[in-house]
């Protein structure tokens, strides 16, 4: 993973958050309360666009949603009743308040403000076919380029210089846009990116997780469809499709990791789906041990569901401080290779003379898990076998999830047994994508319409990836030091 710091976890991350609120006198603090629920979606920056009836209110700031948002002068310069927000990280380009969203601009029609989450797979070639029509780009963001498509429609009404604009860009996406007309909550046609739609006090709220609307004490509604505009205006509340059917493919990585584990996605609660992971991890391979520990705290429900299945007890190895900074500076190389203490350290009194079972969600470049391993033999660990609730991670993602390029994946270069080598555990085993299907609640994954992108897992990509395949390397180069969502 590309990280902000060098003590981060070695994670695949979600890139964005987005929350709005349509129709609420506490509308900017309502989205500060639901940013707060989605932190772990984007921990590099935070803003919020709120709307009063006349103009539109801006702040933005690098860092979390605390101490930027809890303050009461920064809530009361956002006034209005219509407001979005979004938290993010971002890729390998650059880390600049021009890219924090949301991006605000004013049209022909008004001003226009989006918050998105995804990633536009052929935003380079949108870029530069607009840039040579005279548009001035304002970020390195791939977001920008919505507007761009917008502002430069030949389509009359907004809303249909809006869908105008979606027909034209591949990738993944769930939008937020706020404009003086009202607020449109969407889905890209594949719903690879989540977006939920809730109700408190009449007004309306879209969130990339019903743990938001839970926070700020909304009702769940139900999730935006993929390939739907849910267009509120006023009391009015309207649904449109523009785009031809497909077949959805969410992403299934929410299940794995990326939803914190109180939400609920496509009707499945996230927590009981990861400890099904879990349980499938144990039919699958088991392993002699006296203790099941999770990596915390991304591992632990799937932890539950292996302990239980197996009958090996549950008991926490590993404790987790959660009181590390993400901008914590390394003062040289006797440092670096303390720093995963900062985070993790072992439960010595438990773990020494036992045989374990290390539970993790994934494996990225393996950094992490040899330094975890490494920390249970210190400690005295008898056996250490780790068991990883997903299947390895080959392929990057394109669909706004912090990836590193294929060649640092660890599954990427080595097989099982070089990376059972590589993070020195006595035994490696991941569950199956059958199995992760299955944990689902599908008997398996169809080889011709499989039900989720998965292609982290499997390299089978649902959409066409025109800015990576149409590109020379030393275009693609550009393109990653500029993509930033």
């Amino acid at each position: 993973m590309l990280t902000t710091h060098p003590f981060d976890d070695d994670k695949l991350r979600e890139e964005c958050g987005v929350f709005g609120v349509s129709g609420s006198d506490s509308a900017a603090a309502l989205v500060a309360l639901g940013l707060h629920a989605l932190q772990h979606r984007g921990q590099e920056a935070a803003g919020i666009t709120s709307f009063d009836g006349h103009h539109f209110h801006t702040h933005r700031a690098m860092g979390h949603v605390a101490g930027n948002f809890d303050r009461d002068d920064v809530i009361r310069a956002l006034p209005g009743d219509h407001a979005v927000g979004h938290v993010r990280y971002s890729t390998t380009g650059e880390t600049a308040l021009r890219n924090v969203q949301p991006l605000y601009a004013e049209l022909a029609s008004g001003g226009f403000a989006v918050a998105h989450n995804g990633n536009i797979s052929n935003a380079m070639k949108l870029r530069r076919e607009l840039i040579r029509r005279g548009s001035i780009f304002q970020s390195t963001s791939d977001t920008e380029t919505i507007i761009h498509l917008v502002a430069t429609s030949n389509y009359r009404t907004l809303l249909d210089r809006f869908i105008d604009a979606l027909k034209q860009i591949e990738g993944a996406y769930a939008l937020v846009v706020m404009t003086p007309e009202g607020m449109i909550g969407c889905r890209d046609p594949l719903g690879i990116r989540p977006l939920v739609m809730g109700r408190l006090d009449g007004a309306v709220i879209f969130a990339s997780e019903t743990v938001a609307l839970d926070v700020c004490g909304a009702t769940f509604e139900r999730q935006i469809e993929p390939g739907e505009l849910v267009i509120v205006q006023g009391d009015e509340v309207r649904s449109i499709r523009p785009f031809a059917p497909m077949a959805p493919r969410p992403c299934i990585f929410e299940w794995v990791y990326f939803s914190r584990p109180d939400s609920i996605a496509g009707d499945q609660s996230i927590y009981t789906v990861r400890k099904a992971i879990g349980a499938q991890l144990a039919i699958e391979s088991p392993v002699e041990a006296d203790l099941v520990i999770p990596v915390p705290d991304s591992g632990v429900p799937a932890a539950i569901g292996y302990a239980q299945q197996s009958g090996i007890p549950f008991e926490l190895g590993i404790i987790r401080s959660h009181y590390v900074g993400r901008t914590f500076i390394q003062p040289g190389d006797k440092v670096r290779h303390l720093g995963v203490k900062l985070k993790h350290n072992a439960n010595r009194a438990l773990i020494k003379g036992k045989r374990i079972i290390l539970i993790d969600d994934s494996i990225v470049r393996g950094t992490t898990s040899l330094k975890i391993v490494q920390m249970m033999r210190d400690a005295g660990a008898a056996e250490i076998h780790m068991r990883i609730a997903s299947p390895p991670t080959r392929h990057s993602c394109f669909y706004g999830v912090d990836t590193p390029e294929r060649a640092k994946l660890l599954a990427a270069k080595l097989d099982l047994g070089g990376m059972t080598d590589f993070i020195h555990a006595d035994s490696l085993e991941f569950v199956s994508i059958d199995g992760l299907y299955k944990a689902l609640g599908e008997a398996r994954r169809a080889e011709i319409r499989p039900k989720y992108c998965d292609a982290c897992f499997t390299g089978d990509y649902p959409t066409t990836l025109t800015d990576h395949d149409d590109t020379s390397p030393v275009d693609q180069f550009q393109m990653l030091a500029e993509r930033v969502i």
